[in-house]
């Protein structure tokens, strides 16, 4: 694939309000990391469906950028299935590098480090205020953690993936 197919595959998607990244509709993608902040106060299963909900909304954006894909382009194009399966295929790896996979670690090992710290620095406080001091540290976290991830996971993609399958990308 050409460079002027690659930018022509990039500007096809249409350049209208996203639901899945201009709305709050975005903010189902960080569940897992409110679930992550909350670990140490409710049940494991808890934070597990917090994970299902967040990959139930990569699996919708994804399906959203390779149909946008797929209206775009004429039924007689000979790539249209393989420009829709890159639209979809680079979604699904930004999504979910950059709203499940990589913030849900972040936020899980900041609160199980600052839970381990207070219990060796703090161990006369009630195991119940570490806990909750432990979620508003994750949960004041996630605000500052991404852009520098979304910023890092599209560099990435660029000198990886986005080279390999010809460049495009649909999550600019």
């Amino acid at each position: 694939m050409s460079p002027n197919e690659t930018l022509q595959i990039s500007n096809t998607i249409e350049k209208e309000v996203d639901i899945y990244r201009d709305t709050p509709v975005r903010f189902l993608g960080y569940s897992n990391e409110v679930g992550e902040a909350f670990r140490a106060l409710v049940h494991v299963n808890w934070v597990r469906a917090s994970y299902g909900l967040a990959s139930a909304y990569v699996l919708a954006d994804t399906n959203d950028k390779a149909t946008k894909m797929g209206r775009s382009l004429s039924d007689s194009d000979p790539n249209r299935t393989k420009k829709m399966a890159i639209a979809a295929f680079d979604t699904l790896v930004w999504q979910a590098l950059a709203s499940v996979m990589i913030p849900g670690f972040a936020i899980n090992r900041l609160c199980a480090g600052s839970l381990y710290a207070m219990a060796r620095m703090a161990p006369g406080v009630a195991e119940t205020t570490r806990k909750w001091a432990t979620t508003a540290i994750g949960l004041g976290v996630i605000p500052f953690i991404v852009h520098p991830i979304d910023a890092a996971v599209h560099y990435g993609m660029d000198k990886t993936t986005r080279v390999w399958i010809g460049g495009v990308s649909v999550n600019d």
